[in-house]
């Protein structure tokens, strides 16, 4: 089964036989994709076309609005909480990390890098919202609601006590480049993050 290229990261980070919970789990490509490697544990869908694709796939998942946190999961429950491109279209993206962290013992997090140079060219000489191969709506047709950049990412997580465990910030192939290494908040346009609450 081939893998979207943010996937396969988030896949390759995830140890044999863990247990994991993915947010916002789209089709439930991931999971089935993880199901081959012994790693169990549950999707969570609101759209129900999408929560009935994850059925017939065969995965295990739940409807459920990511907007009132994780109340159905206790602390510590999983090895790992996924949330793959969708915390930019959340209500409390703030709310949400602090959940992830919390029943997670890890979480991995990914979203568009709206501090990359070309939205920030976009905004200041053509004067609107950036339009982009990672943010590809425009602004009134966008699920988009809280975008952020890398650097605004890592000041929420220590604001929140969560530690980087690891990253990878990359072009819109996926790629590491120079750019992406030595000005990652410029250059990068997906950002993912492994974290875990500060003991």
């Amino acid at each position: 089964m081939s893998l979207r290229l943010d996937l396969q990261v988030i896949s390759d980070w995830i140890p044999d036989g863990a247990r994991v919970l993915d947010l916002g789990c789209d089709d439930g490509t991931l999971l089935k994709h993880l199901q081959q490697r012994n790693i169990t544990g549950y999707g969570l869908e609101i759209d129900n076309s999408k929560f009935a694709d994850c059925i017939n796939a065969g995965v295990n998942v739940i409807q459920a609005d990511l907007d009132q946190g994780l109340p159905q999961f206790a602390d510590q429950s999983f090895d790992f909480v996924i949330l793959s491109q969708t915390l930019q279209a959340i209500n409390r993206p703030d709310f949400l990390l602090e959940e992830i962290a919390r029943v997670g013992k890890q979480g991995i997090i990914g979203f568009p890098n709206f501090g990359h140079w070309q939205c920030r060219l976009q905004l200041a000489l053509g004067g609107h919202m950036p339009v982009s191969r990672t943010l590809s709506n425009d602004w009134f047709n966008t699920p988009n609601i809280h975008l952020c950049t890398v650097q605004d990412f890592e000041k929420l997580c220590d604001d929140k006590s969560i530690s980087i465990l690891n990253r990878s910030i990359v072009n819109h192939a996926h790629k590491d480049t120079l750019g992406t290494k030595l000005l990652p908040n410029l250059f990068g346009q997906i950002a993912l993050y492994q974290i875990k609450k500060t003991t």
